[in-house]
């Protein structure tokens, strides 16, 4: 068998055997030959390129090369800390300034369909959020956003209220939604007041990220810690751009299904972001899983990640990776490898390396792997996104990446596309 099958399979942890048999059934489908052997060669010359601009070699250990590779990552989270006015999230609530400005210009998202701002604070008055009204001391949930604004309050309600309470919001009141109670506007970025740190602090039972986004609300929201991590401006100015990409996603996806019967069990399924655990279908066509979040975060070893899937998750972080070299441009900055730019189209890349003991490891070259290695200060060598988007590379190869997006959007509530 081609080394090309043997060397990809071996990233992805599936046999060499389950690629061929599918390079051969998707060959007859698309018209498209060698494609393995194409991306198996893309890798191949992308690695190399990248391990003599950092002066290594394919001989190189393992550690070296990822030790180089997060200097590289640490060196541009300091140019942006720079370029973006050194971000202090505690003053920006009123004007987030630099930070958000940049990221709206880099990409400006379309209009999107979310839940009326009147309908949520109907539902929240029948499903009283009483954690966070009593933190404030607030009798109303009107009286609560018309003083701390809708954005932050819907923001603070996973962290603020219950696992329970969260769990019967969305069950109850979300299955009473109809489609008149959705409007188009603008997607919202908003930095929080430092003041909802004490709720964070109060409630909050886990470790969070301070990033995140509410897709039937249309808001991406920051929570004000201090950013005094290595890579920690990277991985927020990255998240955000993500964000920006995928709350349209979804709500187009509201807005395609919108005039189905079943709508709102769609609505939910795809705030929930389901995947199917059934087999793949095994009706004479190929079939593919979508899997629309990591799962690797959860196991590594899920069975659906070790079988031909595809990932939207992944492709908004190829769309992020683009937005990065616009920035860089805009930016002025252009110097190689220091280029935000340079790291497009290496989030499919990854090679094997000797560590120390003589074992082979996987490095990820994927620049989001990279961020969220450094800013756990490398207590987890990040390597899922690389190979979803491998996933995704592949499949792409066949039948181009703007078939692939559409036909995700068409079967992710199925759950598989089948060719």
């Amino acid at each position: 068998m081609q080394d090309s099958y043997n060397k990809i399979a071996r990233i992805l942890r599936v046999s060499p055997e389950l690629l061929l048999n599918l390079d051969q059934k998707m060959s007859v489908i698309s018209g498209q030959d060698g494609v393995i052997d194409d991306i198996a060669q893309q890798n191949d010359i992308l690695v190399s390129r990248t391990l003599m601009e950092l002066g290594l070699t394919k001989e190189s250990s393992a550690e070296e090369v990822y030790d180089a590779l997060i200097r590289q990552i640490i060196h541009l989270d300091r140019h942006l800390f720079e370029a973006l006015g050194k971000p202090d999230l505690e003053k920006m609530s009123v004007a987030c300034g630099k930070l958000c400005e940049m990221a709206f210009r880099v990409f400006t998202p379309p209009k999107g369909l979310f839940i009326k701002k009147e309908k949520v604070v109907e539902l929240l008055e029948k499903y009283r959020p009483g954690s966070l009204l009593d933190h404030f001391g607030y009798a109303t949930v009107k009286e609560l956003i018309e003083k701390e604004g809708f954005a932050s309050t819907v923001s603070s309600l996973r962290f603020a209220q219950s696992n329970e309470w969260m769990h019967k919001f969305f069950d109850e009141a979300y299955s009473a939604l109809t489609p008149d109670d959705f409007e188009e506007r603008d997607v919202e970025l908003v930095v929080l007041d430092s003041k909802w740190l004490t709720v964070v602090e109060k409630f909050l039972e886990k470790k969070y990220h301070n990033i995140s986004h509410l897709k039937e609300y249309g808001i991406i929201f920051v929570i004000p810690l201090k950013v005094d991590t290595a890579g920690e401006t990277l991985r927020m100015f990255t998240l955000i751009l993500h964000y920006l990409h995928e709350v349209p996603f979804y709500s187009g996806l509201f807005k395609k299904f919108m005039s189905d019967e079943n709508f709102i069990e769609k609505f939910k399924s795809l705030l929930r972001g389901d995947v199917s655990d059934s087999p793949l279908p095994d009706g004479g066509k190929i079939a593919w899983r979508v899997v629309q979040r990591y799962l690797a975060k959860d196991d590594e070893n899920d069975f659906r990640l070790l079988e031909p899937h595809v990932n939207p998750e992944a492709d908004h972080w190829f769309r992020t990776e683009g937005d990065l070299g616009r920035l860089s441009r805009m930016l002025g900055n252009n110097e190689g490898r220091f280029n935000l730019g340079y790291w497009t189209g290496l989030d499919f890349v990854g090679d094997f390396f000797k560590d120390k003991n003589g074992e082979d490891k996987l490095v990820s070259f994927a620049l989001i792997d990279l961020i969220m290695s450094v800013v756990k200060k490398s207590q987890v060598k990040y390597l899922y996104h690389q190979q979803e988007a491998l996933w995704n590379k592949i499949f792409s190869e066949y039948v181009g990446r703007e078939r692939m997006n559409g036909l995700i959007e068409e079967n992710i509530i199925t759950g598989f596309i089948e060719l």
